[in-house]
């Protein structure tokens, strides 16, 4: 057996076993690292940021595939979802009617343990003695709180069950009660209802759906104070609550599914409507449907960002690979001494694996760091709450694994290309290693520059979309909107116009309505419609919005026919405003003055707006009907007097606010804001992706720049002769570039239709959506090859200005 030795030559002779052969191997590969300073650090940092960015999108989408999790009966859970087929078209929806739920619970009792019926999260007005505060709860089924599994501090989950209880979380108790036990106390609610707390429960995690949740109420109180609500309870055509079931222990539920799919077309004869399980390990990563089946969704990302943190460590893994072949010429003579005195190909492959398991380990403390530095910003941009497990084994086990795995990605192609070397040819100084080393190097460039190319057109094009979306007519104007929080119920009585007149009269607004919706929330269905021409036994889901006078003039929408409501005509009660896709769906030619039945009763259409953005920006705009003073209200809509600074005028409206609303706190929510959060999940993607191009860049660079210093000291020679025969400094320049240049051109040629292709995909997934534009990928193209000659410059610089004296004075 033979171990290495370092002579003071550098050069490494074989030696008499003195210890283990492992540690003879991590000896001599100590020396070597240490003796090559600039290839270690070049490596290891190399490494460590392509770990980096695999742990953490590793530890991003383990969040992401146990969303939900936190609930113990989660396999159990799911939400039953609506389907209809309307004109041929498919719709999925999570708005059920509320018969529903007793229907499910009586005649299903051995499929479904539990059913509880939801009234949507709304903000409410909580006071507790002097204390008021706005915070989001949702009328719940009393089977909910035992479903999900609540972690109750004090009192019991099925507290519910009472109509008089509320159960409320650890924080709204600290922050009503302080430290004194909430038990029992009483609460307000919206001025209107009066609750005790019968439980408080933990603080729901980040990584539930039901995150932000402070207070669960009974769903029986809702009925009995809610008036309008009571005439729904029987109604099987009203699309608005949710639904969730947990199933009894044992049941399949695929065959769950097909049990209840026709339950409501029993109740309602009119159009084709079924029913959809969609169990709650998939509420995350798939809520997309179509054709009334699950079709995809934020899983997608998963796939998107595990492919990316791959190829990115794939990119980290082609540096090694590329420096260490590269360095071939230097090691070729070692490796020619060691194999003519005996070392065999399977030792020296041993060595070179053992270099790049030992940079691996390296790399990866490192990398555990620099994850443990990133993360607040990490959770930032994501908006997650992620930790690192130091604590957990597994985590331990797993990164030793994938160190090791990244070690041999990394070094498997130079050991078995180095060991392969001729001890005869290389001794006699027959080896030459850049022409058989540049074809494989040029071919890992091409790849690494590829990924990188993609990465960066996949961002622009990511950010188009967004900006394409944003910059979408919304139909209203959202500028100096402002989204009132009134739960107060009398406030939308008499005293309303009270509190319009003291606003308008301060100066502080220049107009102002109220509204059963604000502007940038869908609406609901409303499947209680009928008018002349429309196809008999054909359900069309509308979305249908009660508002006062003035909510035009407020909003700022734009009429396309016909008149806006005004108060000169007293019979504008009841009358109607469609928006265009209302109109094509009901299929009036002339809409002005035509009827529909809704509420049981004829309504006349007097005028058409321009179709406004309610939903998501990226998708068709839904029916909408707008009808004056009709129903029930909800929001208030206030537009800011444009003369007046914002703060002075939110100050104006706060001191009148208070006047006339004295029990709730005064909060508002900018319309724009809220416009603008329905692009965040977008936003989140594309930050995370520019993140993750700009490291591939990084690391794709850092392997150029280590090219580039090695081969311009191989060629140091070459170039002191090409100018002493005459050869400029351009011209050098030129002649060291290219070899960088030609592989970035051809990973070009190789990334351009490949990314093309992918994102026209990605794109198609939004109805509304952005151009692709070929001047995209030339700007991105010029720019790749722009920052790889400005990587490459200062060592082609630095070696076309050196004086050909000193290159070649050792001749």
């Amino acid at each position: 057996m033979l171990f290495i030795k370092e002579s003071g030559s550098g050069i490494i002779f074989p030696a008499p076993v003195e210890n283990s052969v492992c540690m003879q191997l991590f000896k001599v590969t100590f020396r070597h690292l240490l003796k090559n300073k600039s290839y270690t650090a070049i490596n290891i940092v190399g490494l460590a940021t392509g770990m980096a960015v695999t742990l953490l999108i590793g530890l991003w989408i383990w969040d992401e595939v146990s969303f939900n999790h936190w609930h113990s009966h989660h396999n159990r859970l799911a939400q039953v979802m609506d389907v209809q087929t309307i004109n041929g078209e498919t719709n999925t929806s999570e708005a059920i009617a509320i018969p529903l739920a007793d229907e499910l619970r009586n005649n299903y009792a051995g499929d479904f343990k539990r059913v509880a019926i939801v009234y949507p999260n709304f903000t409410h007005t909580i006071a507790a003695g002097e204390k008021k505060l706005s915070q989001s709860g949702v009328w719940a089924g009393p089977d909910l709180p035992e479903m999900l599994t609540l972690k109750m501090i004090h009192g019991k989950r099925d507290a519910l069950k009472d109509p008089t209880a509320v159960l409320i979380n650890q924080s709204l108790a600290a922050s009503l009660f302080g430290n004194a036990d909430p038990m029992g106390k009483a609460i307000r609610m919206d001025n209107r209802t009066d609750l005790q707390v019968a439980g408080v429960y933990e603080d729901l995690p980040q990584s539930t759906a039901f995150y932000g949740t402070q207070l669960f109420l009974p769903w029986d109180r809702a009925v009995s104070t809610i008036p309008w609500l009571k005439d729904e309870v029987s109604k099987w055509d009203t699309h608005y609550w949710k639904l969730y079931v947990e199933l009894n222990e044992g049941i399949d539920m695929d065959k769950a599914n097909a049990k209840i799919s026709g339950v409501v077309q029993q109740h309602v004869k009119a159009g084709k409507e079924t029913l959809l399980l969609h169990p709650m390990n998939k509420w995350h990563l798939y809520n997309e449907f179509k054709n009334g089946q699950v079709s995809g969704g934020r899983i997608r990302l998963v796939w998107l960002f595990g492919i990316t943190g791959a190829l990115v460590l794939l990119l980290a893994c082609i540096n090694f690979m590329n420096l260490s072949t590269a360095r071939s010429a230097k090691r070729a003579k070692e490796t020619g001494i060691r194999k003519a005195i005996g070392a065999t190909r399977g030792h020296l492959i041993r060595q070179f694996l053992t270099e790049s398991l030992l940079l691996s380990f390296l790399s990866f403390a490192v990398a555990v760091g620099m994850v443990w530095l990133l993360l607040p910003l990490f959770n930032r941009i994501t908006e997650k709450q992620i930790t690192i497990p130091f604590d957990a084994p597994v985590l331990w086990v797993a990164g030793s694994v994938f160190a090791v795995l990244t070690g041999l990605l990394a070094g498997s192609y130079p050991a078995f290309y180095l060991s392969s070397f001729r001890p005869v040819k290389i001794l006699k100084g027959g080896f030459t290693a850049g022409r058989f080393s540049l074809l494989p190097r040029n071919a890992l460039m091409v790849v690494q520059f590829s990924v990188s190319i993609a990465l960066i057109i996949g961002t622009v094009i990511m950010y188009q979309q967004i900006q394409y979306a944003k910059n979408r007519p919304v139909g209203y104007s959202r500028e100096g909107l402002i989204n009132l929080t009134m739960n107060t119920p009398e406030m939308f009585g008499a005293p309303y116009n009270e509190l319009r007149t003291a606003l308008l009269e301060s100066g502080a607004v220049a107009d102002m309505a109220k509204a059963s919706h604000p502007t940038t929330e869908n609406p609901g269905n409303s499947d209680d419609l009928s008018w002349e021409g429309k196809a008999p036994g054909v359900t069309t889901p509308v979305g249908f919005v009660t508002v006062s006078h003035d909510y035009g003039r407020t909003i700022g929408w734009q009429i396309k026919e016909g008149r806006d409501f005004s108060r000169s005509f007293p019979t504008d009660t009841g009358t109607l405003i469609l928006n265009e896709a209302a109109v094509k769906l009901t299929g009036f030619k002339h809409p002005i003055g035509q009827i529909i039945q809704a509420g049981g009763g004829p309504h006349m259409i007097i005028g058409v707006v321009k179709d406004m953005v309610m939903e998501s920006p990226y998708a068709p705009v839904q029916p909408v009907i707008f009808c004056l003073q009709y129903g029930v209200y909800n929001a208030l809509t206030v537009r800011i007097n444009p003369a007046l600074p914002m703060r002075t005028a939110l100050a104006g409206i706060a001191e009148v606010f208070k006047k006339f609303n004295p029990e709730g706190p005064f909060d508002f929510t900018f319309t724009d804001e809220l416009y603008a959060e329905k692009f965040s999940d977008e936003e989140r993607i594309a930050r995370l992706t520019t993140v993750f191009a700009v490291l591939a860049i990084f690391i794709s660079c850092l392997g150029i720049l280590g090219l580039a210093a090695f081969m311009a000291e191989q060629r140091t020679k070459e170039i002191g002769i090409r100018k002493v025969m005459g050869a400029t400094v351009s011209g050098i320049l030129l002649l060291l570039s290219k070899d960088f240049v030609k592989p970035v051109i051809t990973a070009l040629l190789v990334a351009t239709p490949l990314t093309w292709y992918f994102m026209q995909t990605w794109l198609n997934h939004y109805p509304y959506h952005t151009p692709v534009s070929i001047w995209l990928f030339v700007a991105i193209g010029v720019g790749t090859i722009l920052l790889t000659l400005i990587t490459v410059s200062y060592q082609s610089a630095k070696a076309a200005l050196m004086n050909p004296v000193k290159s070649l004075r050792t001749e």
